[in-house]
């Protein structure tokens, strides 16, 4: 009986141990030190370690996710416009487009082609919960909090659907300005025969 607790307790021991490394966002110390060390950019290096040559790149964590979180707003921006800046963005360039396409004088029936609504994939940072209350010096604040690695992953995410829409959007952009610019062509090509056969 003894030895059937000892082996759960063991059991349950080593089982604790190993969910505690797995966590990935526990900080981990890392050994970055390579000898024979040259650098490449300010990044990254050439060296070696445990007689091993290697590559490394080491980055602030900091400076790692504030340029993730610029690209991927830089990116929306692109994708969707800026109401605060006045910038159209793929999709206003778009609608633009086809409201241009749907204009009678342009050969439309002056119904704007529909154009699926505007899908910000940041929304949500704006509306993150807020935790209120004192802080450590007494003062009124909101605090939101979430894993490191996780908000990261979040916004890798963010970045390879707006990547997508991009590109969907840069190709529906091609093919309406391809046909407004056939319609267009069609008009004034019409017109000038017109006034040719009007002259004789």
């Amino acid at each position: 009986m003894k030895k059937i607790f000892f082996a759960m307790c063991f059991a349950s021991g080593a089982f604790l141990l190993a969910s505690c490394s797995s966590n990935p966002n526990k900080a981990e110390r890392i050994n970055t030190e390579i000898d024979k060390k040259e650098s490449l950019s300010s990044e990254t290096s050439v060296g070696v370690k445990d007689g091993n040559m290697v590559v490394q790149r080491k980055v602030m964590m900091v400076e790692e996710l504030r340029k993730l979180q610029n690209e991927v707003y830089s990116q929306e921006d692109r994708v969707y416009g800026n109401r605060q800046y006045g910038s159209l963005g793929l999709y206003g360039v778009l609608k633009t487009c086809r409201l241009e396409l749907a204009d009678k004088k342009n050969g439309g029936d002056g119904k704007l082609i529909w154009t699926e609504p505007i899908e910000r994939v940041t929304e949500k940072e704006k509306d993150e919960a807020l935790k209120m209350g004192f802080d450590e010096k007494n003062k009124l604040v909101g605090v939101s909090e979430e894993y490191l690695k996780d908000r990261i992953d979040r916004f890798r995410q963010y970045r390879n659907v707006l990547e997508k829409r991009q590109d969907e959007y840069e190709e529906k952009l091609t093919i309406c300005q391809a046909d407004l610019k056939s319609r267009q062509y069609d008009r004034v090509k019409t017109s000038k025969d017109n006034s040719e056969n009007k002259g004789e």
